[in-house]
């Protein structure tokens, strides 16, 4: 780590998955190999797998005793799963990865490097930074470009790349603004990133090393979810003023996330 203080206690390492038989078993080996010096805890959030993800990390856990499983069952999509993971978690930084090792674990330690360095509440993994080393079809490029300049207009986020599945967040900006995330599946990236923003927390990018085919959970419907959602979004935030509000959902849902900080030295895991 850069400096003389270490300033990161503790990082909790969330991994959504759903359907990863094939791969994450893969990925949980090469979290724990790549972090060893760090020892983190690694939740995995089954998100209603039917393939047999869910015995997979259950046996992997019983031999790792830093690795949990989180199942609520049924599909909730992964925004779902990423806020199901983050009220078991018990470090102060927290770091979300997908499962499919697409981006590989050994760069969040970078991460935390800039978290540090440059004092930041998040970091976002991404393919526009000038030292990021990428690899995917150009048409995902463009749709890329696309979707940077939607949401830059929509609230002038201070990141050119809001989607990958990479990043690292303070314990406290995920304390403030989880409650208040509504989306389950498409845009909660932009919705968690988004409420951030708003309440001044820093974010900044860091580079990061991507390969990955289009073809991988990315089709003309999701694509469309994800500007319904995204309006979604907007609608709540300069319309609505929803973040602005205590309203009973709200209110509702800090007091859930309130009673699950509460008992984290007891999770609820299988």
């Amino acid at each position: 780590m850069m400096g003389e203080k270490k300033l990161i206690e503790r990082l909790s390492v969330v991994i959504p998955a759903y359907n990863e038989n094939r791969i994450i078993l893969d990925t949980l080996k090469e979290c724990i190999s790549s972090l060893g010096d760090i020892k983190p805890e690694v939740i995995v959030v089954d998100d209603g797998s039917l393939d047999g993800t869910l015995e997979k990390v259950q046996d992997f856990a019983k031999k790792n005793p830093d690795v949990r499983i989180v199942t609520y069952g049924g599909n909730q999509g992964k925004g779902y799963a990423v806020k199901s993971g983050f009220r078991y978690a018990t470090g102060d930084v927290i770091a979300f990865i997908d499962a499919d090792l697409n981006l590989h674990p050994r760069q969040i330690p970078k991460m935390m490097e800039y978290m540090e360095k440059y004092d930041v509440d998040v970091v976002v993994g991404s393919k526009r930074h000038p030292e990021s080393k990428v690899s995917y079809p150009l048409l995902r490029k463009i749709l890329s470009e696309m979707y940077y300049l939607l949401v830059r207009t929509l609230f002038g986020l201070p990141v050119k790349d809001t989607q990958v599945g990479l990043k690292l967040y303070k314990r406290e900006v995920l304390v403030d603004v989880l409650p208040k995330v509504l989306v389950k599946r498409y845009a909660f990236d932009i919705e968690i990133l988004a409420n951030a923003h708003r309440l001044g927390y820093k974010i900044i990018e860091s580079p990061i090393e991507v390969n990955m085919s289009f073809s991988s959970h990315v089709n003309m419907k999701a694509i469309w979810n994800m500007l319904l959602d995204t309006s979604a979004v907007f609608y709540r935030m300069k319309i609505l003023k929803y973040y602005d509000t205590n309203t009973p959902l709200l209110k509702r849902n800090n007091e859930l996330l309130s009673d699950y900080i509460k008992a984290v030295s007891k999770p609820k895991v299988k």
